[in-house]
């Protein structure tokens, strides 16, 4: 009877329960953290309204300025809940320096984007291609960005650093990291991450050959289902999420922060690959510079493709664990 008792105590201090005290630990670059999640809430919401446009019939992805527009203008006023939930995360991780992290949010992700946006364009100004962006509108792109959104992103930083901040549901932190036993093989990090991004690309990837057929082909295209299918990516991210985040903690592993955010954002490795295939399959490209524009817009679009669905694994898990 003592030697059962035993079995069934040291069960209960197996697992996942043995980390209550490392769960929570904050993670190593936790301010990159923020940064990604405060941007991927800015991604969301921007394309929440881009596809409300769409489904109205106001646009068409085939018309790339007014797709473009209609992007735009939402992501620069989101910037207000992209330096919000920034800073709530960072005060939950302990953070003191929400400036440095509000303009970081600001600038980073769009930073990256707008470089290779802007070498883009000055290849085809080199070229004297009509599909050149003026002067004038990259002025007002900088403007928009520097001069509305980053202010946007220091208010809402402002006010969700100033907000109480999430108690975690532990008492403390253990100073000392428990030690991390040898993992299985399919719990190694590279794997489990790679694992984890197959069922979200799963969920898009019908869908994304129509919407590379509207983009680079110039067909029509249904929003209503895309709205549809993006429901199901959401709901697909989540769960395989927080699926194998619960794998990772019953095999006492509690580095859980970035892999979580990892898992489902590397199905933007496997959207790139897409894009490469379709273009070496359906598109009859051949000159250096069109060759370019497509790989840089399709590594733009992957990127926002990661930043976007990790965040939402990465919320998923957070929730997870805070139950």
């Amino acid at each position: 009877m003592t030697s059962l008792y035993n079995q069934l105590e040291n069960q209960e201090e197996s697992g996942w329960k043995l980390l209550h005290g490392d769960v929570f630990r904050p993670p190593v670059n936790a301010n990159l953290l923020c940064v990604f999640v405060g941007t991927g809430v800015q991604f969301f919401g921007t394309l929440i309204v881009t596809l409300l446009i769409a489904i109205l019939g106001l646009l068409s992805p085939s018309n790339g300025g007014g797709f473009m527009t209609a992007m735009l203008l939402p992501w620069v006023f989101m910037g207000l809940f992209a330096g919000y939930s920034t800073a709530r995360l960072y005060k939950i991780l302990g953070g003191s320096e929400w400036k440095k992290v509000s303009i970081m949010t600001a600038l980073v992700v769009p930073g990256a984007v707008f470089l290779i946006l802007f070498t883009l364009n000055i290849l085809l100004w080199v070229e004297k291609s009509s599909g050149a962006v003026p002067f004038t509108t990259m002025f007002a792109l900088v403007f928009l960005w520097l001069g509305v959104s980053l202010p946007l992103t220091f208010i809402g930083s402002f006010l969700g650093f100033n907000k109480t901040a999430i108690d975690d549901p532990v008492m403390r932190t253990n100073k000392i990291p428990r030690p991390i036993p040898e993992q299985p093989w399919y719990m190694n990090p590279a794997v489990s991450v790679l694992i984890g991004g197959i069922l979200p690309f799963g969920a898009v990837f019908m869908e994304l050959f129509y919407i590379l057929t509207a983009i680079w082909i110039h067909q029509s295209y249904a929003f209503g289902i895309a709205f549809l299918v993006f429901v199901i990516l959401v709901v697909t991210c989540a769960e395989i999420s927080i699926v194998l985040c619960y794998f990772q903690l019953s095999n006492e592993d509690h580095r859980w922060w970035w892999r979580s955010y990892l898992t489902s954002g590397s199905s933007a490795l496997y959207l790139f690959l897409y894009t490469t295939f379709y273009f070496f399959t359906k598109l009859q490209i051949t000159k250096a510079l069109p060759c370019m524009l497509y790989f840089g817009y399709m590594f733009i679009l992957s990127y926002a493709f990661f930043v976007l669905i990790g965040t939402i694994g990465f919320c998923a898990c957070l929730w997870f664990t805070r139950l």
